[in-house]
């Protein structure tokens, strides 16, 4: 049996802006025997990256717990793909902060936050992580993880229960699915103000 092997031409860039004209090539390639898909590669590299978050765990009390509950086998977060928890920041994409955070442990957090490769995103998970807690207005509990951390999802509950981890996770790969990996990272951060030359 005799393989064609198909031509491709080149193409001027104001066709790439007209999809009939690509549908019309890709159905000339299927003609001659190539097995073609169009798509956006955007979509495609989204939908990998939403479908692979690998935690960091940082979990200092009770919403751990529940973390190790959401890992267990009854809720089973390995069928959205959370279920690689790292030990190490530049191994993993999203840091998840359960339990209450003191002001002792707060840089420990953000040296964790600042060692994570971009793009990387935060969770908040519980009352402590969130606002303060219990400990709310407390002089050693740090009130709200957002005052160290650029959070990405809240995810409220004292400790909050594995349906709300599992629904708060989700929201993230949501998230994630909208960014434009291509268009560039992650720009939560602030930009550092440039001094002027006087």
């Amino acid at each position: 049996m005799e393989m064609k092997k198909p031509r491709i031409k080149s193409m001027k860039y104001e066709d790439f802006k007209d999809n009939e004209t690509l549908e019309k090539i890709a159905a000339e390639l299927r003609a001659g025997g190539v097995n073609v898909v169009l798509g956006c590669l955007d979509d495609a590299v989204e939908w990998g990256r939403s479908n692979s978050l690998w935690p960091l765990t940082f979990a200092t009390s009770c919403c751990g717990i529940e973390f190790m509950a959401v890992g267990a086998a009854r809720y089973d977060f390995a069928r959205f793909g959370f279920e690689v928890t790292r030990a190490s920041p530049r191994q993993a994409d999203m840091i998840m902060v359960a339990g209450t955070i003191t002001h002792k442990m707060a840089p420990v957090l953000r040296r964790l936050y600042d060692q994570m490769a971009d793009p990387k995103y935060v969770v908040a998970v519980g009352g402590c992580a969130v606002s303060g807690g219990p400990f709310r207005k407390s002089y050693h509990v740090v009130q709200g993880v957002d005052t160290i951390l650029p959070v990405d999802v809240y995810i409220p509950g004292c400790p909050p229960r594995p349906e709300a981890l599992l629904y708060g996770m989700m929201q993230l790969q949501r998230k994630v699915k909208v960014e434009r990996f291509f268009g560039g990272v992650n720009r939560k951060e602030p930009k550092p103000a440039k001094k002027e030359n006087r």
